[in-house]
């Protein structure tokens, strides 16, 4: 199920809303279908609270994702 997010054309409300099949999202403020879908990203986080003994994560590996400029997009250099 992909989530998506979207802005209302009509309210200007920024949303997440998860899709199923062919089924449309629409504004949970308005109700109206004329949204603009707009570009997601995501991050995956390696766990929840303090280190308990491993290694802390370098500074390189927690920078914002797109800033190698990898032709393929953003996270594409972490398949390598």
């Amino acid at each position: 199920m992909p989530l998506y997010e979207y802005l209302c054309r009509k309210c200007s409300r920024r949303f997440e809303a998860l899709v199923m099949g062919r089924a449309g999202a629409s504004c949970p403020d308005c109700r109206s279908s004329d949204l603009e879908k707009l570009f997601s990203t995501f991050t995956v986080g390696t766990g929840g609270g303090r280190s308990t003994g491993a290694a802390e994560a370098s500074p390189e590996a927690m920078s914002p994702c797109g800033t190698c400029g990898d032709p393929r997009g953003p996270g594409s250099c972490a398949m390598d």
